[in-house]
């Protein structure tokens, strides 16, 4: 096998073993699939995990910048309590379209709201609201702006808080230092803000499997 079936091979064995999808999670991969949507969506594995930090962090507010689908909505709002909340921030109505029927079929549309709307235009009207800090925030959207979502996640979170990054490898290329990519640069400028801020503290893995060569980053908000 090449590497990369090898990796493919491994993740397969991890998810049969510890993170099977369900009825419900694999019917979201589906329709997001006929729907035309973009197979850019977190692993099962790696929804495993959001929903495993979530737990540890014992989160009972969740904010998710770019849902997609709605997969890892789901698993990020199956931690949640009872009366926890989610809010997760859609650019494409589309998109927000069949996540709201994803997450309506998994139960979880109490728990959850899906808002349309750029996110960088969403964040500061979210803020207005004033609401209570949120425990755990996943970054996974236009990669440009991961910059400026990290600092609205700073606003909108408390010490303690834990901040998720994805896609921080892009396959290596984050290396790259006069990359005129968009995504390179602001998922660079992401990385080394988390590095320099005196609010953060954090690091980053690289993983490899289904989804190829990449990694995520960790941030957990100071006093």
């Amino acid at each position: 096998m090449s590497e990369s079936q090898v990796w493919e091979a491994v993740d397969a064995y991890f998810t049969a073993h510890l993170a099977p999808d369900d009825e419900v999670t694999a019917a979201a991969l589906r329709d997001s699939e006929a729907a035309g949507l973009p197979r850019i969506n977190v692993t099962a594995n790696q929804g495993k995990l959001l929903k495993l930090l979530a737990e540890i962090q014992g989160a009972r507010t969740i904010l998710e910048i770019g849902t997609l689908g709605g997969y890892s909505t789901i698993w990020l709002a199956r931690a949640l309590p009872a009366d926890g909340r989610l809010i997760s921030l859609e650019y494409d109505p589309r998109h927000a379209e069949v996540a709201v029927r994803n997450i309506a079929r998994a139960g979880l549309d109490k728990l959850v709201e899906v808002r349309v709307g750029a996110a960088l235009e969403s964040l500061p009207r979210l803020a207005d609201e004033n609401p209570p800090p949120f425990d755990l925030v996943f970054i996974d959207a236009d990669k440009g702006n991961n910059p400026h979502y990290l600092e609205w996640a700073l606003r909108l979170t408390s010490t303690g808080s834990l901040i998720v990054v994805d896609n921080v490898v892009r396959s290596g290329r984050v290396l790259d230092a006069g990359s005129t990519d968009g995504d390179v640069r602001g998922t660079r400028a992401a990385i080394e803000l988390i590095g320099s801020h005196p609010r953060l503290t954090g690091t980053a893995v690289q993983t490899v499997g289904a989804k190829g060569y990449d990694g995520f980053a960790l941030a957990r908000v100071l006093a």
